[in-house]
Parts: C-alpha cells; structure tokens; sequence
C-alpha cells in the first residue's frame, strides 16, 4: 500500500544526496510540479528556485470568490506555501512561435523546446546545474520510446531537446496521479492544489483544435473553458455532482464549420467541444455520463457568451482508449 509519509522521507533524502547546489524546477501549477516543487524545496530550501512560465496559453479561473489569471494566482500560492518562486512572461514569444502551427505533435515540440531554452536562461542567472521536473509515470509511457508507442508528447518528456545544459532530477517519476495527490495532501497543501485537476504543459494551444493558437483562437477558447470548468465545480460545490477524479475542459474547433441561423441569415461558424472524463489514473478513462441539465446549461452560457464566434457545443462521449483525454 502506497505510503505518501515514507515517499516523502525517501525522496527529500534523495534530493539532498544527488542535487550538489543549486535547482530550477518548471511549475506549471498543477499537482505534480507542486509537489515536486516542495520536496525539493525541504530537502535545499532557496537554493531551488520554482519558475512558473506564463506562455500565453494559461486560463482563466475561478478562485472560490472572483475570477483570475491562472500564472498569478498559482505563482501567490506557491509564496504563501514557502516556495522560492518567480513568474516569468513569455507569452509574447510563445504566441509568436506558434502562429502558424497547426500540428499538434509539432505544437507539443516547440512549446517543450522553448520551456527548456527559457528554462535554461533562467538557471544560469539563479546559478542552477539542476532542473527538477513533475513527471509521473503516464507521461513517460505515453511518450514513448523503446517498445512504447508514442500516444502523445508530454512537453516534460518527449518535448525535452536532446542537448540540455541542466541535470534533471525527477522525483515522482514513477507515481500516477492518485498517489501524487495523496502526497500533496500529506505535504499540507490545500484541497485547491491536490484537487486540482491536470492541466496539460502546452495549456490551450492543443485545445484549438487543427488550427494554429493565434491570440483571438486562444481567447475564445479561454473563455468558454472557463465557463465550462465553473459549472462543473459550482456542480460539485452544491453537491449535484460528486467530488472524484475527473477533467473537464472546453476545446475550440474554429476550422470545421457548421451552419447555424440568426433570423432570416444562415452562417457558417466553428464550434467548442466538451470534454468530461472520471479516471482512477489517467492510462484509461471513461467519459462522465452528466446531468443533461448540465449540459444545456453549457449550452446556453457558452454560446450567449460567444455567438459571434460559435455556432454549437458538442460533448465528446468517447473513452480512453480508443481516444486520449485531450482533443489533441
């Protein structure tokens, strides 16, 4: 039985034997990196610094009380837990490198490529020889390599360049995301943080489906996901749904256009896609059989929210497999 006390111990002890001064660790926000972030941070304190990139492709979330940035709210959480932590802006360059991407292995690629690269500049100025990442063990499998066929590119593992100045050092590699929330719960961090649900490193840019992540795709897709991921939780909050694990996200499919109506005219527009699965560890995953309720309130919000943009909400009733969690 998986012992989040004794994976602490083992593995601040192993920090403390293998990483011979200073670390950066890429911390996206989610659970993984956050526990990462504090077991390395018990083991040398500020001689890890915890970088949070905001590449231009973070959400919008709902706080409990108001609706924030993303990259802000995760940067306060991990001062106030005592993290060494910096928020770095790149979205300008993420943006920019991604305007014409369509591909969504290639999307993966350059967002890994440019997390390292930026990564890598900030150690040199923080004086690290250490970069210590989140992975866990559904990454690397589905990543591929050796007899394992690649299913997706986790920008942590398959997106790593193959010249990399810095040592890694990852010390959930071999948990899976129940365990890595238990451990997070042991480490005192609050139901914000080890509920969180996974969020991937490529953020929205693999949720504008078949179309390059250009500012105003990235928006729409921003705000649907926000109304989305806000109905979901006020569902759980009033107890309508359940607390268990899941992801909900909204994906924008702005190249695939459908007919719709606003009085006498017909138009042609893109749609969003909604996506709810329940998993006990993310290698397999069945889609969440909601309320219709639920749904047509989706509906009904996203598309008063954003009819100048979408013409319709589908909801994505596939499993893990034959699909992967995300749209891309």
């Amino acid at each position: 039985m998986f012992d989040p006390k004794r994976f602490v111990e083992e593995k601040v002890s192993e920090a403390k034997e293998k990483i011979k001064g200073k670390a950066i660790i890429a911390v996206s926000g989610g659970v993984d990196s956050t526990v990462a972030a504090s077991i390395v941070s018990n083991a040398i304190g500020e001689d890890l610094l915890a970088v949070h990139v905001d590449n231009g492709f973070m959400r919008d979330i709902f706080d409990g009380k108001r609706k924030r940035r993303e990259s802000e709210y995760i940067v306060e959480v991990l001062k106030d837990s005592g993290i060494n932590a910096k928020l770095v802006d790149a979205s300008e360059e993420f943006l920019d490198a991604l305007k014409e991407v369509s591909e969504p292995e290639e999307k993966r690629r350059i967002i890994g490529e440019k997390f390292i690269r930026i990564f890598e500049n900030e150690a040199r100025e923080f004086g690290a020889e250490y970069l210590v990442q989140g992975t866990i063990a559904p990454d690397w499998i589905e990543s591929g390599g050796g007899q394992r066929d690649t299913i997706k590119t986790h920008h942590n593992v398959g997106g790593l360049p193959e010249k990399i100045s810095l040592k890694l050092f990852e010390p959930n590699r071999n948990l899976y995301k129940d365990e890595t929330r238990k451990v997070a719960e042991f480490l005192g961090f609050p139901d914000k943080i080890y509920r969180r649900q996974p969020f991937p490193g490529p953020g929205l840019a693999i949720r504008v489906v078949g179309a390059p992540p250009m500012r105003k795709n990235i928006e729409i897709v921003r705000r649907a996901n926000y109304l989305w991921e806000k109905i979901i939780e006020d569902a759980i909050r009033d107890g309508t749904l359940e607390y268990k694990e899941r992801q909900y996200f909204a994906g924008y499919f702005p190249n695939t256009k459908i007919v719709g109506v606003h009085g006498d005219l017909r138009f042609y527009k893109g749609f969003i896609g909604l996506r709810c699965i329940e998993t006990k560890d993310y290698m397999t995953a069945n889609f969440e059989k909601l309320p219709w309720g639920l749904l047509e309130e989706a509906s009904i919000e996203i598309t008063n929210e954003l009819g100048k943009d979408v013409v319709g909400v589908f909801y994505d009733i596939a499993n893990k497999p034959p699909r992967t969690v995300e749209f891309e």
